[in-house]
């Protein structure tokens, strides 16, 4: 009756004092959140539920299972899958502790700051920073797991007396993903590019969606994803739209006739940035920038909020003018202006020279005219 009643009793108990707690730890944060609704951390905590259960019962199961008498030939096997358990998810809690504190503190801050330059900017540190928390919480969590072996301690000395040249030997194999690791740091913490800036590489334009430790990920205007080591942007220029604020400045061309009423298409452009929900209202201008003997060259200049808006105006910009000039002013647009050619008054061919030595030459008929006979001399 024992041998039934004392594993009953300990794994009855353990997962009984593991749900109570869990239930008085959550209630508490649930109480603490709805007094406090300004500070988002106490409801992200919450999140921290099921690894806090799992460490709470990994804990009183390695600490009473040898209570229990169960496979007593195995105790020590038992103690070691414990152990582990007890290590992954005490790491697990950690890095959600850690992603609360990081998220909680961003919201915060976006909540207290209207410049979105710098809510994009602390929004990639904050994002680096808790990748690189979780990092060094999984390297040593798996190095603590490591250690619970005996074999592994006694490999440990032997790894440390050849460090040394365990590390250049990595440090040379590393190199690429070491420099991208430093790359990383320093576009993050140097301002250099932030997640939501609007960029062109390599003559593609897109938005930066993820930065990590090694590679950056931009995505282009028709949702493709474009994935570049973070050394390509310490090592290659490129182009930052949300380089010190994301309003931009657009420009649209159009090709006319030296006819074409300048003043008018001044007005019409006027008319239409008005029309258009897209721009800001900050500058519009039309002026002629180039000529040629057959057409001159009008700029349209247009201002938006951001990339998207700007490409949105000189689309309606150049569509409205374009049809306001075929309906209202036809002789605008750039024409080639030909004529026909009258048969009649081309002048007539002149006649060609008489051979020397022969005054009066004998008709011939020409070589195009000749037959096969005529070419073989019959």
């Amino acid at each position: 009756m024992e041998d039934v009643l004392r594993p009953l009793i300990v794994i009855g108990g353990t997962v009984a004092l593991t749900l109570v707690v869990g239930w008085f730890v959550d209630e508490v944060l649930r109480r603490t959140d709805a007094r406090h609704p300004e500070t988002p951390l106490w409801g992200l905590l919450r999140r921290c539920r099921l690894p806090l259960l799992l460490v709470l019962s990994a804990a009183l199961l390695r600490g009473s299972y040898d209570q229990a008498y169960l496979a007593r030939n195995h105790t020590k096997a038992i103690g070691q899958v414990l152990t582990l358990v007890l290590i992954g998810a005490a790491a697990w809690l950690v890095v959600r502790i850690a992603a609360a504190i990081v998220e909680s503190s961003y919201s915060r801050y976006a909540t207290a700051t209207r410049d979105p330059a710098r809510l994009r900017r602390v929004r990639t540190q904050v994002t680096l920073i808790q990748r690189v928390v979780s990092a060094i919480v999984g390297v040593v969590a798996a190095a603590a797991m490591l250690l619970t072996f005996p074999a592994m301690r006694t490999v440990g000395t032997s790894m440390l007396a050849s460090a040394g040249v365990l590390g250049i030997v990595a440090g040379i194999a590393a190199q690429s993903t070491l420099g991208n690791l430093f790359a990383g740091l320093q576009i993050v913490f140097g301002d250099m590019v932030r997640i939501g800036d609007t960029v062109v590489v390599d003559g593609e334009w897109g938005t930066v969606e993820e930065i990590t430790l090694t590679f950056l990920t931009v995505r282009t205007w028709d949702e493709r994803r474009i994935t570049m080591p973070v050394s390509y942007f310490t090592g290659k220029p490129f182009e930052n739209w949300s380089r010190g604020g994301p309003q931009m400045t657009g420009t649209v061309f159009f090709q006319l006739d030296h006819s074409a009423p300048v003043k008018a298409m001044r007005e019409k452009l006027h008319e239409i940035v008005q029309d258009c929900a897209a721009w800001d209202g900050r500058d519009w201008g039309l002026a002629v920038t180039d000529t040629t003997p057959s057409t001159i060259e009008v700029r349209a200049l247009v201002t938006a909020r951001d990339a998207d808006a700007v490409w949105t105006v000189r689309c309606e910009v150049r569509e409205r003018m374009v049809a306001w000039l075929r309906d209202e002013h036809p002789y605008a647009l750039p024409r080639i202006v030909t004529a026909t050619a009258d048969p009649a008054s081309a002048p007539a061919p002149a006649p060609a020279p008489a051979p020397a030595g022969n005054p009066e030459p004998q008709d011939e008929v020409p070589q195009r005219d000749r037959g096969p006979a005529d070419a073989m001399g019959r």
